[in-house]
């Protein structure tokens, strides 16, 4: 992952911040920057989202491909994550890159293998034959500390933004299947992603905990948690990360202050998400390259 090289004394610095509530750029603990998040930004794609957090910056692309249903869940479809770090970090080039996205890609399959986080069922076409398969595409575009918890609100805008065409299975006299897709845009089929969780980054700094930590903060940190999050509230699952430890009653207050954010995290996304919806066809439109 990216990394900033920091003195002592700017350690020391972000580290007394913290433990008084009040970090570098004025936020307190349990603040996250400002947030950009726009729909719809490629073209050719069954659903798109790109997030901005402060200098992170990430791009998610959804297509819709028809597949073969798993042999375990054969009335389901399901979902396949691709993770490019393409970020302009040296450290990201090669292996590097490589070992983070499969890293990214690991967690995101955990958050999803939750039974509700999304109507798997309502993916298949023909039990055991046919199911749409989502590749859900992830772009590293920039690294600026807090990935995990951009690339989650991302893949969640993006499901919220992605149409499925709507099929009908025709049988003829000899019990052949056919399938027809409708020709018409709007005809379609939308996912609900009211459980769908985001992911709440809590890094330990000192003696206190932060969420969404820049590049600096988390040279400052030698441990965090990961925890996924429903706009209920609840907790799907929990990652630790880095070489520092835990203990636990750092990991309960953590748990209880990621519930907390992550409810708010969830509104937050949900106004936005609506907003942009609400503006149908005449929502002006930055575009990826915008």
């Amino acid at each position: 992952m990216a990394s900033v090289v920091l003195s002592e004394a700017e350690k020391l610095y972000i580290v007394h911040g913290v433990q008084e509530d009040l970090r570098v750029d004025g936020r307190g603990c349990e603040d996250y920057r400002c947030a950009e998040v726009e729909t719809d930004v490629v073209s050719n794609t069954s659903g798109s989202a790109r997030v901005k957090l402060g200098e992170t910056d990430i791009l998610v692309g959804i297509k819709a491909e028809m597949g073969t249903p798993k042999l375990e869940k054969p009335d389901e479809g399901y979902l396949e994550f691709f993770v490019d770090c393409s970020s302009n970090s040296p450290e990201l080039e090669g292996r590097g890159g490589e070992e983070l996205g499969t890293d990214i890609a690991n967690t995101l399959y955990r958050v999803f293998s939750c039974e509700n986080s999304v109507d798997l069922k309502s993916l298949c076409i023909n039990p055991k034959e046919h199911c749409w398969v989502l590749y859900v595409d992830v772009l590293l575009l920039e690294c600026g500390g807090n990935i995990f918890d951009a690339i989650s609100i991302a893949v969640k805008a993006a499901l919220f933004n992605t149409r499925i065409p709507k099929v009908r299975v025709l049988e003829d006299e000899e019990g052949t299947k056919e399938i027809e897709l409708s020709d018409d845009p709007y005809d379609c089929i939308r996912l609900n992603v009211d459980e769908v969780p985001c992911i709440v980054t809590l890094s330990k700094i000192g003696y206190r905990h932060v969420v969404d930590a820049t590049l600096q903060e988390e040279a400052c940190s030698l441990a965090s948690l990961l925890i996924s999050v429903t706009s209920k509230g609840a907790i799907t699952s929990i990652k630790k990360v880095g070489k520092g430890s835990l203990d636990p009653e750092s990991i309960f207050e953590m748990m209880e202050a990621g519930q907390r954010v992550g409810k708010s995290l969830h509104i937050a996304l949900q106004k936005i998400l609506d907003e942009e919806e609400s503006f149908g066809t005449s929502r002006p439109k930055v575009g990826f390259l915008g």
